[in-house]
């Protein structure tokens, strides 16, 4: 009998979510980034093992919320917890065990029916003995509330190692039954994932100076009509938008050329997921104080 179901990737800011997220699929679903709280919707990735499917959830970081979008994050990743299969909770290896962590676990005490697996992840950027280290500051975290861990596993997504290992240990705990998803490697529509591709683009090149500033929309998407079959164009029209007048220009750049360098970047990717030739037309916009306007985070799917 085959198993399907979800698994939801958990932790800290900037602990690996998005990157474990893409190595297990194979291909980049989730944006990454090494600012905090680069991920801002729970991105789906499929893997098909046989007849097995692994549905995973990556989720953005759960912190301490000072705006009003800060606040809806952690409320969307504490609901999907209780909605999942298994539990996946990310502890970086190359940090000690923290407040923040028990934050986490402290959220785990009131689920019963999830299976729950320690990652530790970035196994890589330490000595084996400071990895034995964390994985038992992590063992004693979880014992001390009487969490129930089903596995650890330690996991390097940048090494490739241990990965499959990780894989193999979710897809054990999940229950029976069909697949949910076809052979696609997300359920997240076209738009959603091209606009997260821009913003990571414009995370790159803006390093510190805009990292939670800025969102992505997506005004029109689509084929243009007239083309050769053989030679098919999508046109995609997008805003990055930013909280003050002040921002703005930052995001322009010189004479306009960091919004080109921007979209050019984003172009490559855009084209790479879809498979087909891209223009891509960006433009800045301010929406005020945007992170903690209700009515802009509902237009821009918050």
């Amino acid at each position: 009998m085959s198993r399907s179901g979800f698994a939801i990737l958990v932790g800290r800011p900037n602990v690996g979510k998005s990157t474990l997220t893409n190595a297990l699929v194979g291909q980049p679903v989730a944006i990454t980034s090494s600012r905090p709280q680069t991920t801002r919707h729970t991105i789906r990735g499929v893997l098909n093992v046989g007849d097995d499917q692994l549905v995973l959830v990556d989720t953005p970081g759960i912190h301490r919320p000072r705006t009003l979008l800060g606040r809806r994050l952690n409320d969307l990743v504490l609901t999907t917890m209780s909605e999942v299969d298994v539990i996946v909770v990310c502890f970086p290896a190359d940090q000690k065990t923290g407040p923040g962590d028990r934050f986490i676990a402290e959220r785990l005490q009131g689920l019963r029916r999830q299976r729950i697996v320690v990652a530790l992840t970035k196994s890589d950027a330490v000595a084996r003995d400071v990895l034995a280290a964390r994985l038992m500051e992590a063992d004693d975290l979880m014992k001390s509330l009487g969490v129930e861990v089903s596995d650890f596993v330690p996991v390097s997504a940048v090494d490739d190692d241990n990965v499959d290992e990780l894989a193999r240990v979710l897809i054990d705990l999940l229950p029976e039954g069909p697949r949910l998803f076809g052979d696609e490697l997300t359920d997240q529509p076209e738009r959603v994932v091209v606009a997260e591709l821009i913003r990571e683009a414009a995370l790159e090149r803006l390093r510190d100076e805009l990292p939670h500033s800025v969102a992505v929309d997506i005004d029109e998407m689509g084929l243009r009509e007239g083309r050769p079959d053989g030679d098919p164009l999508m046109d995609i029209y997008a805003v990055l938008y930013v909280e003050r007048q002040s921002q703005k220009p930052i995001v322009l750049g010189r004479k306009g050329q960091l919004l080109k360098a921007i979209g050019a970047q984003a172009r490559a990717r855009i084209e790479a997921l879809l498979g087909t030739r891209v223009y891509l037309d960006l433009h800045v916009r301010i929406a005020k104080d945007w992170q903690n306007n209700p009515q802009q985070l509902r237009r821009l799917g918050f």
